[in-house]
């Protein structure tokens, strides 16, 4: 699962944060897919959160192993109904990621990944500049892309504004971040729509974002 297409290196883009194109094969590809539509079925779904100050994000989402709401980490849903487990098939895939952006696996003490974050982009949607700031582990933050190409936007960690660099994540691509990026902010302008491979049989973008919580 975590050969790399036709052997694209990691590329750096900024001192801890690295980008792996073509990480996932096809066939993997399609693998996670398919997990990520029963993962999203019920009990929680997904949801589109409001925001603290009353917006609804364009994005929906669900949480497996904690359930993410702006801005913290529970173990149930609102309505009192347990998270789903966080699959170990995602916490391989996160060490895995983490030795092929590294070269090196993480440290045998580091936090446990234990947490992901399942994001679906329709055309219309978008993520504004943020930072993952919701966990206490220091762990850098693996990210998959399947279906529609997006330009997702990588900035520093002060500002949502420049200096911030566009990259063109495709399906399959992954992105790690941590280190002195750890607390970058980043966030999803534009998705390409239709750019998905057909084999996936997706309209719009997959992003399955794994975390430590720690602590």
């Amino acid at each position: 699962m975590s050969d790399a297409l036709f052997g694209a290196p990691p590329v750096e883009v900024a001192p801890g944060a690295v980008h792996v194109p073509g990480w996932l094969a096809p066939d993997a590809q399609a693998d996670l897919v398919r997990r990520c539509r029963d993962w999203s079925r019920g009990p929680a779904g997904m949801r589109r959160h409001t925001m603290p100050r009353g917006g609804v994000m364009s994005v929906a989402m669900t949480s497996l192993g904690w359930h993410w709401a702006p801005y913290s980490y529970s173990r149930t849903l609102p309505d009192g109904t347990p998270v789903r487990p966080f699959p170990d098939l995602l916490g391989d895939l996160a060490v895995r990621a983490v030795t092929a952006a590294y070269g090196t696996p993480p440290a045998a003490d580091a936090d446990p990944y234990d947490v992901a974050l399942v994001n679906f982009y329709d055309a219309d949607a978008r993520m504004g500049m943020h930072q993952d700031r919701d966990e206490r582990s220091p762990a850098p933050v693996v990210s998959l892309s399947l279906g529609d190409t997006c330009v997702f936007r990588f900035g520093n960690t002060e500002t949502r504004t420049r200096p911030y660099t566009d990259v063109e994540l495709r399906s399959g691509d992954l992105f790690v971040f941590g280190g002195p990026s750890r607390m970058a902010y980043h966030g999803v302008p534009r998705t390409r729509p239709g750019t998905a491979p057909p084999k996936l049989d997706l309209r719009g973008r997959l992003n399955i974002t794994i975390r430590a919580r720690g602590g």
